[in-house]
């Protein structure tokens, strides 16, 4: 199992080495890819579904260097608990020796039932782990990607204003490089907004 890294991640080496490649190698990611596939009903608001999208968050972290296994077994369902009614936490506990460190951090990205997203967000920011930290940042980076094949501008709109309040945060303490995507895809989102008519028209109504 690789070493996980506390300290903010900066530097982006690229390529994967010998030694990364080895300790994914070593992983046993099968049991928790085959738990992940409840979400295949799932269809999500951008198109596809919610199982495609725990492992495009697996494949983001990957991307920005960590090969850690508890984090990447929890990518791979880190919205079972949510999305799925009734799921057995037991499934996940007894998956494989990590089993329960993984479930407890798949607790820790998990919206309770009824709690208001930004009292959840808030949660992350003021007590979350670093593990949780880095796995909210690579989830939001998957879903702002999305967001730019939804049609939707008051969904846009909000899902912008919630990751700069409170996800921007998030990142700029664990992950700068992954700070520095999400700036990034923000602007991209507002820019769509600017160029649809979008905000003049919310300022025209405004001034009503």
């Amino acid at each position: 199992m690789g070493k996980f890294r506390y300290e903010m991640n900066v530097d982006r080496s690229g390529r994967m080495n010998n030694e990364a490649m080895l300790q994914l190698k070593n992983m046993y990611l099968a049991p928790y890819m085959q738990l992940a596939t409840a979400l295949i009903g799932k269809a999500r608001h951008a198109g596809g579904n919610m199982f495609r999208h725990q492992l495009d968050t697996m494949s983001i972290l990957i991307d920005y260097g960590y090969i850690d296994a508890i984090l990447l077994k929890a990518s791979c369902i880190h919205d079972v608990l949510e999305d799925v009614s009734g799921f057995d936490k037991n499934l996940i506990i007894n998956a494989d020796e990590d089993g329960l460190a993984v479930y407890n951090l798949v607790c820790e990205v998990t919206r309770k039932e009824n709690q208001p997203k930004e009292e959840y967000l808030r949660n992350i920011i003021q007590n979350g782990s670093p593990r949780a930290k880095v796995l909210k940042c690579a989830d939001r980076i998957s879903n702002m990607i999305s967001l730019g094949f939804v049609s939707d501008p008051k969904f846009i709109e909000r899902y912008c204003d919630e990751t700069e309040y409170f996800v921007l945060p998030i990142a700029i303490e664990v992950d700068y490089n992954m700070y520095q995507e999400l700036i990034g895809l923000i602007i991209t989102r507002r820019r769509y907004l600017e160029e649809c008519g979008y905000i003049e028209a919310q300022k025209k109504n405004e001034q009503k």
